[in-house]
C-alpha cells in the first residue's frame, strides 16, 4: 500500500516510516499539515496516518479536507488527547479511525491492514437502495432524496458487513475484528461512537433508527425500512 505518515514529531515519524515500510508498505512523510494537504491532493495514497495537533493546519482540518478532495482514501487519526470529543470530532470529520497514543505497533499494523483492504476492496461494492436511499459503498458516498453526503471507508465496512448478515445481529466483537482489524475483547466504544455518527447520516432521525439497529445483548442489525 501506498501510506502518508503525517506527523511533527521528528522520533516517532521515523520510528512510523520504519515499521511501515519494514511491513513492505511505500512511505511518505511530512511534519505539518499544510504539507499533509499539498501531497495528500497531489498523489494518490490507499492510508494517512495522521496525528491530531500539528503545526500550520491542524489534523481535523487536514482531515476535512483530504476526505472531500479524496473520498475513497483511509485516514487513521493519531493522538495523544484522550478525550472523547477529539475522536468524535475526528470521526466527524472524515477519519476511519483513530488511535491514541502510546500505542502498541502491533495493533497500528493490525489497523492499517484492515483500513488497506477495505480501501483495495472497494471497487467491487455494493450499491445499496433502499425507498429514497443510496448508498454507494464502491464511491463512499449515499444520497437521500438528492442530497448527497460522504461515507468514510469505515462506515461503508459496517454497512456492508451489517447488510449481508441481516437479519441476523453482529456483535461488537464480529465488527471491531472484521471492520477495525482489532481484538475483539478490546474494551472500547469505538463501535458505538460509529454507529452514531453513522446513524445521523443515513437515518431520517438518528434518536429513533429504523435500518441500523440495536439488538440489546446482541450487537447490530441491518432491517430493510
Amino acid at each position: 500500500m501506498r501510506i502518508l505518515i503525517v506527523e511533527d514529531e521528528v522520533a516517532l515519524r521515523e520510528g512510523l516510516r520504519d515499521l511501515m515500510v519494514g511491513d513492505g508498505h511505500q512511505v511518505k512523510s511530512v511534519g505539518d499539515g499544510a504539507a499533509a494537504l499539498e501531497l495528500g491532493i497531489r498523489e494518490p495514497f490507499d492510508v494517512v496516518l495522521l496525528d491530531l495537533m500539528l503545526p500550520k493546519l491542524n489534523g481535523i482540518e487536514v482531515c476535512r479536507r483530504l476526505r472531500a478532495a479524496r473520498p475513497s482514501m483511509s485516514i487513521l487519526m493519531l493522538t495523544a488527547r484522550g478525550e472523547e470529543d477529539d475522536k468524535v470530532a475526528g470521526l466527524g470529520e472524515g477519519a476511519d479511525d483513530y488511535v491514541t497514543k502510546p500505542f502498541a505497533a502491533r495493533e497500528l499494523l493490525a489497523r492499517v491492514r484492515a483500513l488497506g483492504r477495505r480501501h483495495l476492496g472497494n471497487e467491487g461494492a455494493e450499491v445499496i437502495r433502499i425507498g429514497a436511499l443510496t448508498l454507494d459503498l464502491a464511491q463512499l458516498q449515499g444520497d437521500r432524496e438528492g442530497e448527497t453526503f460522504r461515507l468514510t471507508a469505515r462506515e461503508a465496512g459496517i454497512i456492508r458487513l451489517l447488510y449481508r448478515s441481516r437479519p441476523n445481529p453482529v456483535s461488537r466483537a464480529e465488527l471491531l475484528e472484521a471492520v477495525w482489524g482489532s481484538r475483539g475483547d478490546l474494551e472500547t466504544r469505538a463501535v458505538d461512537m460509529a454507529i452514531a455518527t453513522l446513524r445521523k447520516k443515513i437515518e431520517t432521525l438518528a434518536s429513533r433508527p429504523q435500518m441500523l439497529l440495536t439488538i440489546k445483548g446482541a450487537g447490530y442489525c441491518w432491517r430493510d425500512s
